[in-house]
């Protein structure tokens, strides 16, 4: 019988935080305009498929450009140390 499971430490992401929204815009686009209606018949289509879709996007790359006030960017962090230190 196995020992006593090890404690787990999760990481916090905030649902904001702007490369997780990045990551996530990506898939959808991969999703709508290349998953969604497509049809494989093999894992190595399906592999081929967002490949090129890879390809395509790059060959066009759009800068991702920064529009948030980092002034209200550090005084949301600040505020969302102070909640989750005033919870411990």
């Amino acid at each position: 019988m196995a020992g006593p499971t090890p404690p787990l430490d999760l990481p916090f992401t905030p649902t904001s935080a702007s490369w997780l929204n990045a990551v996530e815009t990506f898939f959808a686009k991969l999703t709508r305009r290349r998953l969604i209606r497509g049809v494989f018949r093999s894992v190595d289509d399906l592999k081929a498929a967002i490949n090129r879709f890879v390809l395509e996007t790059n060959a066009e790359p759009k800068p991702f450009i920064w529009t948030a006030d980092p002034n209200r960017v550090l005084a949301a962090a600040k505020r969302g140390k102070q909640t989750l230190e005033s919870i411990r």
